[in-house]
């Protein structure tokens, strides 16, 4: 009789314990359903600014990413099958136009999709320069990022679209924006102190004319061995200038584009006796820039460093 008590008294223990082990496990469930995150929004963008701007604006209501492997060039790259498929999915897709993403057109001749929010971003800010040998004909210089009040107007314009999109959220996107605008204020002054007080003006570029912007808006002249397109090439002529030039105004760096290589640049560096250093177009990250989490904002403090060094700012 004994035993018989002590069996069913273990018994009721382990039916409670059963019990109660499924109600926390049913409550968890419970919970989890009433306490499922919000879909996120999706947002593809062809160059790493515009990523940087559209994450800086959505925050973590956007999943944001960028159309370019590592390393890529805008230019020159071309869009896989797997890339194209990305496109079924998206809500906004944000590209800067004037000639950068020549296949981003044909991406979006190819494809239907009800809904798709398509930004470009940089219409009507880009403007046109000479060909490569400063007489050829006209190409868009599409490095509209790069003049950093023109960034502001990129901000604005891919807060507008994600307000189409989420309008609930219009107020925390804009209150973000203005976060980022200020950070921009903030570096468009800091380069204006900075390189207003330069011993030299002319900075010549061993690479295609992507810096004009830049130049124009703090009174430098970019003088650049390749011009606005890609497929621009120096003439022996135009070489032979541009040395004369270094040589003239007593250039002591000659700037290199990173990421595409330096050759021009030594060799006209070797030709006047200056040094090079590379300036940064922050249309894309390396592998090594990605795994290190580098900003927009770091790759401009850079290039800032290094024209103060070149251009002997004091």
């Amino acid at each position: 009789m004994k035993d018989f008590v002590v069996r069913d008294f273990f018994l009721k223990i382990n039916k409670t314990h059963i019990l109660l082990f499924f109600l926390v496990v049913a409550g968890s469930g419970l919970a989890g359903a009433l306490d499922v995150a919000p879909s996120k929004f999706k947002v593809l963008t062809t160059v790493f600014p515009l990523e940087e701007f559209a994450a800086a604006v959505a925050d973590d209501l956007g999943d944001i990413s960028l159309l370019l492997p590592p390393g890529a060039e805008v230019h020159t790259w071309q869009p896989r099958v797997s890339d194209i498929k990305k496109f079924s999915s998206l809500d906004v897709f944000i590209y800067i136009g004037g000639g950068l993403e020549p296949w981003a057109k044909d991406i979006l001749k190819s494809m239907s999709k009800p809904g798709l929010k398509i930004l470009e971003a940089g219409k009507g800010l880009a403007v046109s320069e000479p060909g490569g040998d400063g007489h050829g004909p006209e190409a868009t210089d599409p490095h509209i990022w790069l003049d950093f009040s023109y960034d502001q107007i990129l901000i604005d314009r891919i807060q507008a679209a994600l307000d189409s999109v989420d309008p609930a959220q219009a107020p925390a996107f804009k209150e973000r924006g203005e976060a980022y605008k200020e950070k921009l204020r903030r570096l468009d002054q800091k380069y204006r102190d900075a390189l207003g007080t330069c011993d030299h003006k002319t900075f010549i570029f061993g690479g295609h004319s992507a810096f004009r912007y830049l130049a124009r808006r703090y009174g430098l002249e970019q003088v650049a061995v390749y011009g606005a397109s890609p497929d621009a090439a120096p003439t022996p002529r135009e070489l032979t200038r541009i040395i004369a030039l270094a040589r003239q105004k007593k250039i002591r760096t000659i700037f290199y584009e990173f990421g595409t290589g330096d050759k021009i640049a030594r060799m006209i560096a070797a030709e006047v006796g200056a040094d090079i250093r590379p300036l940064y177009p922050g249309h894309n990250l390396t592998p090594e820039q990605r795994r290190a989490r580098v900003t927009f904002l770091d790759l401009m403090e850079q290039n800032l460093e290094n024209l103060k060094y070149g251009l002997g700012c004091r």
